[in-house]
């Protein structure tokens, strides 16, 4: 470090530094403000950090699913850690931009990685009714995008959400909110 810091000119240490440590508080201060570590857990109230999945949680808290599987369970990979949490930087990365842009849509539809993610998972928790039961067999979600045969959703298609068509279709959705990211230190300050 020494060595490095003897070859900047003396004039630009202290506003490089300064512009350090604006850049890793902003950064910092982004993390905390967008709950971003609550993304790392399997929560189902992380998801509705972004209003705009309140309906979807709505009606997952609803169904008969919700003693049984919470979003990750459902819309994110199963098989191994990594693939998991992989898959859901991923995912995370593509809705922070869209909503960032304020490029969402009014309809909120899965992309194919994760229709495939979802019914990989359906038929994981499934497998027994498939293949003991009623014999259905099971098939791949890509293999069912070529006509080979039905997504579970295609017959299944309000399970487990009801079919939300945008955020105002379903206008008195009601979720918990998440805790406001203002320190309780700041919010005295403020009301004094």
């Amino acid at each position: 470090m020494k060595r490095f810091l003897s070859t900047i000119p003396r004039v630009f240490v202290i506003p490089l530094f300064l512009i350090g440590g604006l850049v890793t508080g902003l950064g910092a201060y982004t993390i905390y403000a967008s709950r971003a570590h609550s993304y790392l857990s399997d929560e189902p109230s992380a998801c509705i950090n972004c209003h705009i999945m309140v309906p979807h949680y709505q009606s997952w808290s609803h169904s008969s699913h919700r003693e049984w599987a919470h979003c990750n369970d459902c819309h994110v990979p199963q098989d191994n850690i990594i693939s998991k949490y992989a898959f859901k930087a991923a995912d995370g990365l593509y809705h922070s931009t869209v909503f960032t842009l304020r490029n969402e849509p009014q309809v909120i539809l899965a992309r194919n990685a994760s229709k495939g993610v979802i019914m990989e998972n359906c038929v994981r928790c499934h497998t027994q009714l498939n293949t003991e039961f009623v014999k259905t067999g099971m098939i791949s979600y890509s293999q069912a995008s070529k006509g080979e045969g039905k997504a579970c959703w295609d017959c299944h298609r309000d399970v487990p959400h009801t079919t939300v068509r945008n955020l105002s279709s379903s206008p008195n959705a009601v979720a918990p909110l998440p805790e406001s990211p203002v320190p309780t230190w700041l919010k005295e300050m403020i009301k004094k």
